[in-house]
């Protein structure tokens, strides 16, 4: 897809985060349709259950994961969505330990959360792109927010 075309975008937040935050609505404002459900933080089942309903329903052309949400959007059948996942906590959550070849993987080397290395590690055994970018775990600055809005719509 090229600029100034609208997408569905799914967003997957992080642990304890709250639909809404910054990264789904810099996307929204710059004109995308942006699913952002509510994921619990206690049931990561129950999260990816309620995951894989919204995709199903909404056929996004991609899905954006963050920290836990990235685990999240590793373990839903995503079919032929693009992943764009930003400091993906895989290896605290979920059983997925590979992502689709194509795959966008978002992550500061700064990251105090999530060790930038799984970020190496999943890009290797996946054939994803692994962008270095951002200070830190939020990649909430305008250049993490800008790679991955570009990212989106490179999809």
């Amino acid at each position: 897809m090229n600029q100034g075309t609208t997408m569905t975008i799914l967003f997957l937040h992080g642990w304890t985060s709250v639909p809404g935050g910054v990264k789904p609505s810099y996307l929204k404002d710059h004109g995308h349709t942006v699913i952002n459900p509510k994921l619990p933080d206690e049931d990561f089942q129950e999260a990816v259950r309620i995951a894989q309903a919204e995709f199903d329903r909404h056929q996004p052309q991609v899905v954006v994961g963050s920290s836990r949400g990235g685990a999240v959007a590793m373990n839903i059948n995503s079919g032929n969505a693009k992943l764009v996942l930003l400091c993906p906590a895989w290896k605290k959550w979920g059983t997925a330990r590979t992502v689709q070849p194509g795959t966008a993987i978002l992550h500061s080397r700064a990251d105090d959360v999530i060790p930038f290395a799984d970020s190496v590690e999943l890009a290797q055994n996946s054939e994803a792109r692994l962008i270095e970018v951002g200070t830190d775990h939020r990649l909430a600055e305008p250049e993490p927010l800008a790679a991955m809005l570009t990212e989106c719509e490179q999809a």
